[in-house]
């Protein structure tokens, strides 16, 4: 036996923060979760939670509603809109019987709602399962962290295209939001910028750095980039809003595009924007066999490839809109 293993601490269930402004509750609850292996953190009023929470990114808060300072209500929300907490379980725990409390909690983004005097044994039911759902939430935030890390590396293939995904991620969500599109769809936009091109992983390099034309056989090796981009995220649920964008956004409105032959309405119109913004940015980007051109350079081809069938013009005068009041 190794000489510390007596005194080596049990591995953690998870880490609580407990909110109440009542002393005697906050030590009543620490008591009950260390004995059921969490560690506990602890604050005694809503603005002390908040800063804790940020800091230390506990696996759940299990805070009390009627609190001063901040309750429980904005306690929430607050941690709903930071990005390092938006994820965190919040369970709101208050005496009150008022039906309504359940409706600001679920408006708030509450996680769940529990009244006092607490069940313990609901309570360790209840603690260990939204602790459990975030470990797995935290799980799928990693598999998208290596993508982005996956992505950024193939940008990195090719020097000349440094900055392009950030770009790119950027002005679909700025040209989302001209088009007033769901908050869903913006952070599908902004992987989709991202991720766009990360099946190019599976592209050789003397396929996707060569600076003239491609062969026949170089086209389809790199036209196989959105089908292979697909099958990488095809196992995370979180991406699923995305693959589309993946796969489709070298399709066009004629159907003359890749890799399915798409045409019109069947093209999804988050692979439509991401496409038009892709056009631009490769455009107005310095190119090892093309400089940048201006933004006006850009807005001709575009519309060139509405003259010809590939683009919506209500999508391509919209974007062209949206970038002459940028550059104004």
């Amino acid at each position: 036996m190794p000489p510390d293993a007596r005194t080596r601490r049990p591995k953690s269930a998870g880490t609580v923060l407990v909110v109440d402004d009542l002393v005697a509750n906050v030590r009543a609850l620490e008591q009950l979760l260390v004995v059921y292996g969490y560690d506990v953190l602890t604050a005694q009023d809503g603005e002390e939670a908040i800063e804790i929470a940020g800091r230390e990114l506990p696996d759940l808060v299990l805070c009390d509603v009627r609190m001063p300072r901040r309750d429980g209500f904005d306690v929430c929300r607050a941690l709903r809109a930071a990005p390092a907490t938006r994820l965190t379980p919040v369970v709101l725990v208050t005496a009150s019987s008022e039906a309504d409390d359940r409706l600001h909690a679920i408006d708030a983004g509450a996680s769940d709602f529990l009244g006092k005097p607490i069940d313990v044994v609901e309570l360790r039911a209840r603690v260990n399962s939204l602790v459990q759902l975030k470990r797995f939430t935290d799980d799928l935030d990693s598999a998208e962290a290596v993508l982005k890390s996956l992505a950024l590396m193939i940008e990195a293939r090719d020097p000349n295209t440094e900055g392009h995904c950030d770009r790119l991620a950027r002005a679909a969500v700025e040209f989302g939001e001209r088009l007033q599109l769901s908050d869903d769809d913006l952070q599908a936009l902004a992987r989709g910028g991202y991720f766009h091109d990360i099946g190019k992983i599976g592209v050789p390099d003397a396929v996707l750095l060569k600076r003239g034309p491609l062969t026949t056989e170089e086209r389809t090796i790199m036209n196989e980039h959105p089908v292979i981009g697909d099958r990488l995220c095809g196992d995370l649920r979180v991406l699923q809003r995305v693959r589309a964008i993946i796969r489709h956004h070298h399709e066009r409105l004629d159907g003359s595009g890749y890799p399915d032959g798409l045409s019109g309405d069947a093209i999804p119109l988050l692979a439509q924007i991401i496409s038009i913004v892709d056009v631009y940015d490769a455009i107005t980007s310095h190119r090892p066999h093309e400089p940048a051109r201006s933004p006006h350079a850009a807005f001709k081809e575009l519309r060139d490839d509405v003259t010809r069938g590939w683009r919506s013009a209500d999508l391509v005068e919209t974007f062209i809109a949206l970038k002459r009041d940028q550059l104004s």
